[in-house]
């Protein structure tokens, strides 16, 4: 190799080179912030110590940029969750109940975390975990692990997989040892 031939080899990495290390935290929450959303299906696993297996449920969830989630649990019973805005209604048989989550910090912290990768809201993420992203852009891992002390005393960790702009897994795990693990598959077509 002559070294018109090196000093051109070694130009072209050096201008590949911010391309392949620009896979950060900023990188990933920009691309979630430019999915308006869309349907998909779920299965969740929730491993209770008390239980000798896992206590499984599934249903169909719907996303809409940047604050709207409902969530269909249809087996094995059925439940109806819908995020709002500052709003969260939980329908479970007959039973209703509406919370505004200014007035629950603990649970806007935890919806925060959701809707907060979900919507790319990085800033809404930092109030309340440490971010920590491993991975590349075809195969992440998001781990926020909780800065306030009042989410600590509830969740351990939360991990978030995916892939670009697609979430595909949420595991929470919450500081009784208990643990959920819920796999998401969008709805062909969405």
């Amino acid at each position: 190799m002559n070294s018109r031939q090196l000093l051109a080899t070694l130009a072209l990495a050096l201008c590949c080179a911010p391309a392949f290390a620009a896979w950060n935290i900023a990188s990933l929450m920009g691309e979630l912030a430019r999915n308006p959303g869309g349907r998909a299906v779920f299965t969740e696993k929730k491993y209770i110590a008390l239980l000798d297996r896992p206590v499984v449920s599934s249903g169909e969830m719907r996303y809409v940029a940047p604050d709207f989630l409902e969530k269909r649990t249809l087996a094995p019973k059925p439940e109806y969750m819908l995020l709002d805005k500052d709003q969260i209604t939980v329908e479970r048989g007959k039973h209703k109940f509406t919370l505004r989550l200014a007035e629950q910090p603990e649970i806007l912290a935890f919806v925060a975390s959701i809707r907060g990768t979900l919507s790319g809201d990085r800033a809404a993420l930092e109030r309340n975990y440490a971010l920590h992203l491993a991975g590349t852009r075809d195969n992440w891992t998001l781990n926020l692990s909780p800065s306030n002390p009042r989410i600590a005393e509830l969740v351990t960790r939360i991990t978030i997989g995916g892939k670009r702009d697609q979430v595909f897994s949420v595991e929470y795990l919450q500081a009784d040892g208990d643990r959920a693990v819920m796999t998401i598959a969008p709805v062909p077509g969405q």
